[in-house]
């Protein structure tokens, strides 16, 4: 990790936002994005009783990818149809592996996300955004959302020690990736962190400024 990129990327912000996150200008992209909302909304679909119906919360799923605006628009109605598609048992799969990514404990989120990946491959849809945006709505100080241009240019400009990206999402590089967002966020001002979306939009903004 390099830590004086960080520093200088954190000084250079707050040079032209001294509000941090509370600059008008920010204040107006947060909520085009509208996490909080959607945070609210997937821990109120994704608690762990509702599990109990798979049927439910894949629809849940539809709708907060759906209402995501860091999902491409692309993605969304192909997730929408290929949940759509899906025979009784792989509901109950898909079910199974998000209830695991979001409340297991142990090696159960990484088993949930491998899952998860495995389903999505057979309709060519293992995409990170969509491996990533629910846990992140549901745990946004915990999980991070995983767009693949900011993700490769944050690993390189920042120097980060993880393994090789893949297009294909796998669990090793998410899990590093992660530990080291969290480790550069309790580094930086709580200004410049209020959650890791917030966080991970001043890194692909510091990474605009250098291009």
């Amino acid at each position: 990790m390099n830590l004086d990129r960080l520093h200088d990327a954190e000084a250079a912000f707050f040079g032209r936002y001294p509000g941090g996150f509370q600059d008008p200008e920010l204040v107006a992209v947060r909520k085009r994005h509208n996490v909080d909302r959607l945070s609210d909304l997937a821990r109120e679909c994704f608690p762990k009783r509702r599990f109990v119906r798979p049927g439910a919360v894949l629809d849940d799923a539809v709708r907060v990818v759906g209402r995501s605006s860091m999902v491409s628009m692309f993605e969304k109605p192909k997730f929408r149809d290929f949940v759509a598609g899906l025979d009784t048992d792989d509901r109950d799969r898909l079910g199974a592996a998000l209830k695991q990514r979001l409340h297991g404990r142990g090696g159960s989120p990484r088993k949930g996300f491998e899952a998860m990946v495995d389903l999505l491959l057979e309709a060519r849809l293992a995409k990170w955004s969509l491996i990533s945006a629910i846990p992140y709505y549901f745990h946004p100080q915990r999980e991070v959302f995983m767009k693949p241009t900011t993700v490769k240019g944050v690993v390189s400009t920042f120097e980060l020690d993880v393994p090789p990206y893949r297009a294909c999402p796998y669990w090793e590089f998410y899990a590093a990736y992660r530990e080291q967002i969290l480790a550069m966020r309790a580094l930086v001002s709580p200004e410049l962190a209020p959650n890791n979306a917030a966080f991970c939009g001043f890194l692909m903004m510091s990474l605009d400024r250098r291009t």
